[in-house]
Order: C-alpha cells, then sequence, then structure tokens
C-alpha cells in the first residue's frame, strides 16, 4: 500500500530484515535432513553462501577454503591481487592507514593498474586449490579482463556493480550489452547489483545464471548515505523473487537469486532466505576470520573510487576461524558464528525440508523481534545485543 509523503508523491512502505520475523509452521524436522544445497548452472553447491567479492574478504586461499566447505569465494578481479604481485604489503599498509587517512590513501593504492598476467596467475592459484574459480569485473572493465580470466580457467564470472542495469545509456557508444555479451559465454554469470522487481526482471532476461539484490546495504558501503539510493533488503529480496516466478512463467527458465550484503547473523541469511533469496553473498561476516586478507578491516569495490567514494574502511573484530565463522561449532551465542548451521537449524525449526521449501516460509511484520522481553540482554550489552 502506497504511503502519501506529500501531495505530488506517494512511496510504498519497504522492510529490512529487523522489521520481520520467520513464522514457524506445523511441523518440525531434524536438523540432519534438511538440505541446504543450491545449483548454479551445472554447478552444485553445499552450501548457499559466496564469499563477497572485496579485497578483505576474499584471497585466492581464502577463496580455496570457502570453497572446500561447500560454499563460494569470488576473487575481486579489479582489486589488490591483480594491481600487485606483493598483495600482502599494500593489505598491510591499509591496515596501518590511520582513520583520516584511509579513504585517500586507499585511492592511491588502488591507482596501480590491473595487470592481465596477475588477473591469470590468481585463478590459477584458485583451481589449483581443487575448487571453481570465481572472479568479479564491474561492467566498465568486464570487456578488458574477462578473456584473460577465461584463458586461466575460469568457471564463473560476476558482473557487478553498486546498480547495474540490463538498459545502461551512453552518449558515448561504449554501453555493455548484457544480453550479446553473456551469450558469448560458455560459464554461468551473475549480475547484479539491483533492488526492484523491474530491474531484477530485465537482468533475469540476459542470461544471467543469477542475480544480485542489494544496494547499499553492506556494512562498508556508503551508497545510501552518498547517493540516497537503496531498498531495504527484505523488500529488495522478495521483489525479485516476484521477477524469478514471472520470468520462469514467460521464459520457462529459474534464476538465482542472490541475496547480496545486509546480513550479519544467521538469522538475517535465514530471512533473507525466507524472503526469496536461492544464495546469499556476505562480507564483513567473513572478515573477521582470522584468514581473511583485511587484518580486522573490511572495505568494498567503490570506497577508493577516483572522484565520488562510496564506502568505508570500518574495523571488524577478527573472532574465529573461517571454518568456524561458516560451519561452526560457534563459541558466541550473538548468530555470528556457524552461519549455515544457524540456517540449518532455522529451516529445521520451520519444518522445511530445502531452500525451495523455505522461500514459502510465512513472515510476519515483527518490529519488536529483537527487543521483546530482551531487557538483560540489552542492558548487558550480551546476546542480541
Amino acid at each position: 500500500m502506497d504511503v502519501e509523503i506529500g501531495l505530488g508523491k506517494k512511496a510504498r512502505q519497504a522492510y529490512g530484515f529487523d522489521d520481520i520475523a520467520i513464522v514457524p509452521s506445523r511441523r518440525t524436522r531434524d536438523p540432519d535432513d534438511v538440505d541446504i544445497g543450491w545449483k548454479l548452472g551445472d554447478h552444485l553447491l553445499e552450501l548457499p553462501l559466496i564469499a563477497s567479492a572485496m579485497d578483505s574478504v576474499v584471497s585466492p586461499q581464502t577463496a580455496i577454503e570457502v570453497g572446500k566447505l561447500g560454499g563460494l569465494g569470488v576473487l575481486n578481479l579489479e582489486g589488490i591481487f591483480t594491481r600487485y604481485v606483493n598483495a600482502d604489503e599494500q593489505l598491510d599498509r591499509i591496515a596501518k592507514l590511520a582513520p583520516a587517512e584511509a579513504t585517500r590513501g586507499m585511492q592511491e593504492i588502488y591507482a596501480q593498474p590491473i595487470e592481465a598476467s596477475l588477473i591469470g596467475r590468481r585463478i590459477r592459484e584458485i583451481k589449483a586449490g581443487g575448487v571453481l574459480a570465481a572472479g568479479s569485473l564491474t561492467p566498465q572493465r568486464v570487456r578488458d579482463h574477462y578473456e584473460a580470466a577465461l584463458e586461466a580457467g575460469l568457471d564463473i564470472l560476476v558482473i557487478q556493480g553498486t546498480v547495474v542495469s540490463a538498459e545502461h545509456v551512453s552518449s558515448n557508444g561504449s554501453a555493455l550489452n548484457l544480453k550479446k555479451f553473456i551469450a558469448g559465454l560458455d560459464i554461468p554469470v551473475i549480475v547484479g547489483g539491483c533492488a526492484s522487481y523491474l530491474t531484477a526482471l530485465h537482468l533475469m532476461k540476459t542470461g544471467a545464471e543469477g542475480v544480485l539484490v542489494g544496494v547499499g546495504p553492506g556494512a562498508a558501503c556508503t551508497t545510501r548515505g552518498v547517493l540516497g539510493v537503496g531498498v531495504p533488503q527484505a523488500t529488495a529480496i522478495s521483489d525479485a523473487a516476484a521477477a524469478r516466478a514471472q520470468h520462469a512463467l514467460d521464459a520457462g527458465r529459474y534464476v538465482n537469486v542472490i541475496a547480496d550484503g545486509g546480513m550479519r547473523t544467521g538469522g538475517d541469511i535465514a530471512k533473507a532466505i525466507a524472503c526469496g533469496a536461492d544464495a546469499v553473498m556476505v562480507g564483513s561476516p567473513l572478515a573477521r576470520a582470522h584468514e581473511a586478507p583485511g587484518r580486522g578491516y573490511h572495505w568494498g569495490m567503490a570506497t577508493f573510487h577516483p572522484s565520488l567514494p562510496r564506502g568505508a574502511r570500518v574495523e571488524v573484530k577478527q573472532a574465529a576461524s573461517l571454518e568456524e565463522i561458516v560451519v561452526g561449532p560457534a563459541r558466541e551465542n550473538d548468530g555470528t558464528l556457524n552461519l549455515m548451521g544457524a540456517l540449518r537449524t532455522s529451516m529445521a525449526t520451520c519444518g522445511y525440508e530445502n531452500i525451495h521449501e523455505f522461500q514459502r516460509a510465512e513472515i510476519m511484520l515483527a518490529p519488536a523481534i529483537k527487543t521483546e522481553g530482551k531487557a538483560l540482554q540489552q542492558a548487558q550489552r550480551i546476546g542480541m545485543a
């Protein structure tokens, strides 16, 4: 239902994860009987978890570790690892930058040109680990670098920007034709981000295997403040899921909806799936791993933009190993460890056997879900607080 902002403007009400709750059904299930696997092209993945293409999250080594755990790590092919042979030296520099110097310092570091030879080298390093190699390029640079990635054996390409559309208009005639470009590739392509029904539907028509949903919800992203653009994730995912259903009716083809950003806990991930996502892409939860290349810091791809940065370098607490964060066991009670175990248990608690079933779970508006009865937790800053 539209809300009247003023006499000349109406708006839809939108909701984030903190505004909703999953309603248990009449049935429960043993967690061991729950299947959280999903399919991306011809690839079957055990976990609906994608590690974000952020230099603070995914290195070739962490991509291998995430892959061995059953997820998918996406390397930023325009990042530190493809600009510098000695990436560790630059990551150390970023971690030592004073807060007031972080943005400018990162702009200088990322001014180093991308090297095609390093793109190939990093992908081969991931492939040598025996896992799928996935890499991310922006629409502006994908045509410049995708061939080097394919030659090295790239398995999955992510075309990712703050907002990606199937109908980009440019007066210089250089706009990327997504549909034509994707049709010429033999590997699965994920595109995004988007945050509306119509944009998601048009991206699905390009032939992509997955669409990233999320504009500005990430912990390190400042897009919503800098540009005033974005949609809360629960609504954005639900709209994209509706687009997926319509596309399946129109074209007879299922396209994965991938929730990108805004999730901190296992409960957030469960809500994303219940709203209609097939998988989630997360950054800051994995940046807290001891193995994460960010050394206790986290930043996004737009943080170092040369003229209009739309991200921040934020400090995160390195809390546990990557394995503990993804599959446990958890040693904390706040939902930030064993993310996939929490998803599995949420599905079992609500009685759903697989992701497609869980997407049909009942959702309720619940503004008191995180505060009702939690006065002691809030006062003591523990648990959900």
